[in-house]
């Protein structure tokens, strides 16, 4: 099965200019946690990463669950 590779630098530039989607922003953080770095970046990714488990959107795994 081949998978999808995201490009994570692109994602990130977008997310900290604001012009990142709402579905590539859950696909990103989705990422950030399947992989682990979540909780290696800056505080800022693993508070939003646990945000956005806590409020449902994506799982413990990275599974994205819901759209925002």
């Amino acid at each position: 099965m081949k998978t999808k590779k995201l490009d994570l630098v692109g994602l990130i530039m977008a997310y900290e200019d604001g012009t990142l989607e709402a579905e590539k922003t859950l696909e990103l953080f989705g990422e950030l946690v399947r992989t682990g770095q979540a909780w290696t970046l800056q505080g800022m990714y693993g508070r939003q990463a646990t945000a956005l488990i806590d409020a449902g959107y994506i799982s413990t795994s990275g599974e994205v669950l819901k759209t925002l």
